[in-house]
């Protein structure tokens, strides 16, 4: 598969499209066409789990086109996070969708999607303000924004996102259902590294020492879920106890959710969530469990 970098949509190939009136009349025009297109949203930095969204959207049914996006929204960082040194590695992010076969990248510029005096947002409701909303004030505002505007730009048939993410899933899942916007939103299970730490980009961010260290998030979400037949309180008092053996870490919550994130769930399916700070990185991580 080769790059094309001007618009239009040619099949056996990548094109990058580079502003919103580029790549939205191509869009429209293949599901004029019967063509379903499928979206993955990314910031970029691209990795695994992100080559495992584009294949859970290439292997959606019927006949589609995937395009991906890239694009490092600063409405999503706050004060003093890490706008400026997210990486941004952009030619291997394509060299990443061509050999994924992705067909279509969206890879606009920040006044593209904020032009001058643009300032209508979407409000997340309460649970915006719950969990990474409490951490991270605003954050979900801006998810939520950027969000909605591919959803109008592209116009996908169907959005892939990560369920390592799961907070922003079902978030955009609410957005989805409650604005109408007809776009079926399907979450992929959350890729890990052999030790269990969920991929992110924010990994590299990682010494060497404190790598392994790392890895204990997820082994307290499996001690929690081992012990889910015995209730609620057993499965936190698990997680603890694991978070508890590294001293480095500093958790921010440790919370057990159902799993559309209402809290105190006692029985059925469930959600065990967990962020904390190693050094100069935030982790996240979350795992289903059964009550």
């Amino acid at each position: 598969m080769t790059v094309r970098t001007q618009g239009g949509y040619a099949p056996g190939q990548l094109v990058v499209h580079r502003s919103p009136a580029e790549i939205a009349p191509v869009t429209r025009a293949l599901r004029g066409a019967g063509r379903r297109v499928v979206l993955v949203p990314t910031m970029g930095a691209l990795h695994e789990g992100h080559r495992e969204l584009i294949r859970h959207a290439r292997r959606a049914p019927g006949a589609t086109v995937t395009a991906v996006s890239i694009f490092v929204n600063p409405l999503q960082f706050g004060a003093g996070e890490d706008l400026d040194r997210y990486p941004r590695p952009l030619e291997a992010d394509l060299d990443v969708c061509r050999e994924e076969g992705v067909e279509l990248v969206f890879l606009p510029e920040v006044t593209d999607m904020y032009p001058d005096g643009a300032d209508t947002t979407i409000v997340p409701g309460r649970l915006g303000d719950e969990l990474e909303g409490a951490a991270r004030p605003g954050h979900f505002g801006g998810v939520l924004t950027v969000v909605a505007k591919l959803f109008h730009i592209v116009a996908p048939d169907v959005a892939f996102f990560g369920e390592k993410d799961y907070q922003q899933l079902i978030l955009v899942r609410r957005m989805a259902r409650d604005l109408d916007f007809p776009v079926s939103v399907v979450g992929v299970p959350t890729v890990r590294e052999p030790d269990g730490l969920a991929l992110s980009s924010r990994n590299v961010y990682l010494s060497a020492e404190e790598r392994p260290r790392a890895a204990t998030l997820r082994r307290a979400l499996s001690a929690g879920a081992a012990v889910s037949a015995r209730g609620p309180e057993a499965v936190l008092d698990a997680a603890r106890a694991v978070l508890a053996e590294e001293p480095a870490l500093q958790v921010e919550y440790l919370e057990l959710r159902d799993p559309d994130l209402r809290p105190d769930p006692t029985a059925g399916r469930a959600r065990l969530l967990v962020a904390a700070r190693l050094g100069r990185t935030r982790l996240i991580d979350n795992i289903s469990v059964q009550l």
